[in-house]
């Protein structure tokens, strides 16, 4: 989610567009570049492909910049969302309480974090028909949990859960089959910065969590207090942290990432992905969010600059020895999309060209005049390399006025290869399935 910090008062307010739209899908064999791939909800569909590159960027424009918070709708009844042709998508769960970050256990067990209800709830299939007929809570009492990660990562039979909490990282112990913690939290990072961050204004309160594929790192995401500013509340935010998994040995790994709300490893070369949501209040198309593998010391801007050597206006003149240290990330998503989560399809039911691919769930847009997002991704991954570009795969979650009735949050790979979907305004898990 993007949310704004100190600078708030600089948003316009918007009506959202209350005419009836219907969206018209482009050709699917070509990739929209050039102000052709920036666009809105209306062009949306499963297959439309974009690529977003820096010389597409427009000027600073403060001006520009709105407050348009999409109408939430309920779900029009039979409503379901769009996916490419040859899959299905049904409901795993629903009636959760604000699901976001999903995980599943080597067993199969869905993980799904409520944040909004401080627990992890878990889901299971036992009967094999797509829906979860078993729901518990794993551990309540959380404040604000996020990212869930199982360790040791890449084994059938991992002896811990971990949880980031807004300001924390904790664990439990785990054997395959627990539906609910065996026993205590066990707190391992106490510390993390967070405020009182809320939605919609005054920071990024999620925390993301991953191991390194050899199991000797553990990664924690942490957003930016506020949009753009460089004071001390600034301190260890928006970076990623680097841990041993006792929580101890902490390393800043990179910086200047305003808010990295997912974190993935790539399986292939067992590189740090992340997804990100870029700043506010430069315009309608600035600055884009995006998907980029992490390059440990790598700094990505964040505040002074964007995307290269980009100056933000706000801060003209400062930090000038940075300018060239700038990263630029690997894919730019459509501005103010609010990528969150993402996952590395690893799964053997997709056909064979989505191997290695990433899923990125984009929440949606809340300041941009036309808004975009509300959908889940595709970017091609080759040699853990990503194409450049994205593809729509699902969408649907605005209705032909303009409201919206589904947000995505978490995505990751069921057992049997099925992609989970979390929607925390329909509050479903959906189950996205090839062939069946």
């Amino acid at each position: 989610m993007l949310l704004v910090g100190a600078g708030a008062g600089a948003l316009a307010s918007c009506s959202p567009k209350r005419a009836e739209v219907t969206p018209q899908p482009a050709p699917t064999d070509r990739i929209r570049t050039g102000a052709d791939a920036l666009g809105d909800w209306t062009t949306d569909a499963p297959g439309v492909k974009r690529k977003i590159t820096v010389a597409d960027l427009p000027a600073p424009n403060e001006g520009e910049s709105v407050s348009n918070s999409p109408s939430k709708a309920d779900r029009p009844a039979g409503a379901f969302p769009k996916v490419p042709s040859g899959f299905t998508v049904t409901e795993l769960a629903t009636g959760l309480e604000k699901p976001r970050v999903v995980q599943v256990a080597p067993n199969g067990d869905v993980f799904v974090a409520e944040s909004a209800a401080d627990r992890v709830q878990v889901l299971r299939d036992t009967d094999g028909d797509g829906m979860a007929d078993v729901r518990s809570v794993y551990a309540e009492d959380l404040n604000r949990p996020f990212g869930i990660a199982f360790y040791p990562s890449g084994t059938e039979a991992p002896t811990h859960v971990y949880i980031a909490n807004t300001d924390s990282v904790v664990r439990f112990p785990y054997k395959a089959g627990d539906t609910r913690a065996s026993g205590p939290a066990e707190a391992l990072v106490t510390n993390i910065p967070s405020g009182r961050e809320a939605v919609g204004g005054g920071g990024h309160w999620t925390r993301d969590i991953a191991f390194s594929q050899d199991n000797q790192r553990m990664f924690v995401s942490v957003g930016s207090r506020s949009n753009v500013d460089d004071d001390e509340d600034e301190i260890r935010r928006a970076c990623i942290l680097a841990f041993t998994p006792d929580g101890k040995n902490e390393v800043l790994y990179a910086s200047g990432i305003r808010n990295p709300v997912g974190l993935a490893i790539e399986p292939a070369t067992g590189a740090l992905w992340t997804s990100v949501n870029e700043r506010d209040e430069l315009g309608d198309n600035l600055v884009p969010d995006y998907v980029t593998r992490v390059q440990e010391g790598g700094f990505y801007g964040w505040p002074w600059y964007y995307l290269g050597g980009h100056q933000d206006p706000r801060h003209e003149g400062k930090r000038p020895e940075l300018r060239d240290k700038v990263l630029v990330p690997d894919v730019l998503i459509q501005s103010h999309s609010a990528s969150l989560d993402l996952c590395f399809y690893t799964g053997q039911q997709f056909p064979a060209d989505y191997q290695g691919h990433i899923f990125a769930a984009e929440h949606g847009s809340w300041n941009r005049s036309q808004r975009t997002g509300y959908k889940v991704i595709r970017i091609p991954v080759k040699d853990g390399k990503a194409a450049g570009y994205y593809e729509d795969f699902m969408t649907g979650f605005v209705t032909s006025t303009g409201d919206v009735w589904g947000r995505p949050v978490g995505v990751a790979v069921a057992r049997d290869g099925a992609l989970l979907v979390t929607d925390d305004q329909s509050n479903t898990v959906w189950r996205v399935a090839y062939g069946k």
